[in-house]
């Protein structure tokens, strides 16, 4: 069953297991106001559990673009339309967030994301990346990186 992910009073609702639980909430929150201020979208996530085709999705974006393999369990994952992009996002125990931005037309911006928690280490699987610090009141700092899809997923 989705949850509404509330900005307002964040929550560590199906993010207990993390070490970094409340960084990883505060994360969580930080996109969801992101797309309710940008879209006028309120965010849902799911148990990953309930929703094995997104993180199949994201996982094999991430083999086939990278040949990345992420060692932690999936916790919570969503995927949505909006304004022509499909998002899915997992969020992980170790505190690290995916996204998977995809504009379905041609010639669209096509990119993963990764975000990881204040307080987690960068996981080895990411290690080549570097990663951009923010600042966030729901997160605390937030470290950032991406790459580019190249091929039609």
């Amino acid at each position: 069953m989705s949850a509404i992910v509330d900005f307002a009073e964040v929550s560590t609702v199906g993010l207990e297991s993390s070490p970094v639980a409340e960084a990883l909430a505060g994360l969580r929150a930080n996109e969801a106001r992101y797309f309710r201020n940008k879209y006028d979208y309120t965010f849902t996530v799911d148990a990953a559990a309930d929703v094995p085709e997104v993180v199949a999705w994201v996982h094999e974006v991430l083999a086939s673009e990278r040949d990345i393999v992420i060692a932690s369990p999936a916790l919570q994952a969503t995927e949505f339309e909006v304004d022509g992009v499909r998002w899915a996002y997992v969020f992980y125990q170790s505190g690290l967030s995916i996204n998977v931005l995809y504009t379905l037309a041609e010639g669209g911006k096509r990119a993963v994301g990764f975000k990881l928690s204040d307080g987690m280490e960068v996981p080895e699987e990411l290690s080549a990346f570097k990663f951009a610090r923010q600042r966030s009141k729901l997160a605390g700092t937030i470290r950032g990186s991406y790459f580019v899809i190249k091929s039609p997923h």
